[in-house]
């Protein structure tokens, strides 16, 4: 290899055999001293693997927002903007919804969401808000807001605002994949319960469209296709939350959703 980088600059030896033999030496020579000093410290890089290993698991172990999604929601959620603005700003710029969806979960026309949103990058700009993924001590504070932001989502998929679909399964997934992502990472009792409330309410998607797409309401629904296991798993998350008794009003929900859940039919609902 190395006679054919160097002999068409500097031309072939007269006598190419010694040159070959002489250069293949030295290269030998040099592998052997490098693998002589790779051996030598291949205890030290273990030592030193290991230690990086630790640390990273130490380090996950203290900040689990290894979703990239879930960390630009705690990252938008910044405790410095209004409540409101925090939730709406995250939903359009992160979630991707439109303004016209987020002004109907705010109850509001879209005209005053989309003036929330543009005082809501200003402040940032002014202030200025520093854009940085949030420490775990960081992270109750911003909870709440983070919560209403997946709710809104899971909202959004179960009834969609606008367009030619009833309900949107790809919004009411991505919520419940977050639900659970936040179950792990801050184990609070509505957490627990925001999860337990999207999947009873997820558990009827089979039952809730007939076959020219419009919506059954539930008491016409048919009870066989709803989802036994969301409903076994809604309903073991609602009753952890319940024992807490420091659960709020998505726990509160879940336990009504429960109750529709677990009846055989509506006429035997516990109203």
């Amino acid at each position: 290899a190395a006679a054919l980088s160097l002999w068409p600059r500097s031309e072939v030896p007269g006598n190419p055999r010694p040159w070959l033999i002489s250069t293949a030496r030295f290269k030998a020579i040099d592998t052997l001293r490098r693998r002589a000093r790779f051996d030598a410290s291949q205890d030290e890089l273990v030592r030193h693997l290991e230690a990086q290993w630790s640390s990273a698991e130490q380090s996950d172990e203290e900040d689990s927002l290894e979703d990239d999604r879930l960390r630009l929601i705690f990252t938008c959620c910044h405790p410095s903007l209004a409540p409101e603005a925090r939730v709406a700003l995250t939903l359009r710029e992160v979630c991707g919804l439109t303004t016209e969806e987020i002004a109907k979960a705010f109850l509001i026309t879209p005209r005053t969401l989309a003036q929330r949103i543009v005082r809501a990058k200003a402040k940032i700009r002014e202030t200025p808000i520093p854009y940085e993924v949030p420490t775990p001590q960081e992270l109750p504070e911003r909870l709440g807001a983070v919560l209403q932001v997946v709710y809104l989502v899971f909202n959004e998929g179960y009834s969609a605002a606008a367009g030619a679909e009833v309900t949107r399964a790809e919004l009411t997934g991505e919520a419940i994949r977050l639900g659970r992502l936040l179950s792990e990472l801050q184990p609070e009792p509505d957490v627990i319960g925001l999860l337990s409330l999207m999947l009873l309410q997820e558990s009827r998607h089979a039952a809730r469209m007939s076959r020219a797409g419009e919506l059954i309401l539930l008491e016409n629904q048919d009870r066989s296709l709803w989802n036994r296991e969301q409903i076994a798993e809604g309903v073991a998350l609602l009753e952890k939350a319940l024992k807490s008794r420091r659960f709020g009003s998505y726990t509160l929900q879940a336990a009504i959703a429960a109750v529709h859940a677990e009846a055989e039919s509506a006429a035997v609902t516990d109203w």
